[in-house]
């Protein structure tokens, strides 16, 4: 694995936009995973939608073919980035995307994500961002 996509860039796959399903044929869906704490955004936001059953099959779909890292291990790498965050004032604010990021950094993984400012006081994490607008 090499990329962990961000929440808003899974949401660009299912909404097919962006031309994120290339870009995930070209990377190759083999060197892509997502985080639990994306997973569990992802139920939410099918959970929340006009059909929930549907897209919690699509949801089921994806997630079939995309490999799924636990928080567990990062949550260390979590804590002191909080900490030295705050100590910097810089806080991140999203206890979400502090998780993701984490997670990124632990696992030595390149985030792709749309929300880049959401990530840049993150010390070495390795962060690209897909969408051509």
């Amino acid at each position: 694995m090499q990329y962990l996509l961000d929440t808003n860039i899974c949401v660009f796959f299912f909404r097919n936009k962006y031309g994120i399903a290339d870009v995930l044929r070209t990377k190759g869906v083999e060197n892509c995973s997502v985080s639990e704490i994306t997973v569990a955004e992802l139920r939410y936001g099918a959970e929340n939608s006009s059909n929930p059953q549907k897209q919690h099959q699509l949801l089921d779909t994806f997630l079939q073919r995309i490999a799924v890292i636990p928080i567990t291990d990062s949550i260390r790498t979590y804590a002191v980035e909080k900490a030295r965050l705050k100590k910097a004032g810089t806080p991140i604010h999203d206890e979400f995307d502090l998780l993701i990021g984490a997670s990124a950094m632990h696992y030595g993984l390149t985030l792709v994500t749309d929300n880049m400012k959401d990530f840049k006081h993150l010390a070495g994490i390795k962060v690209e961002n897909w969408i051509k607008r």
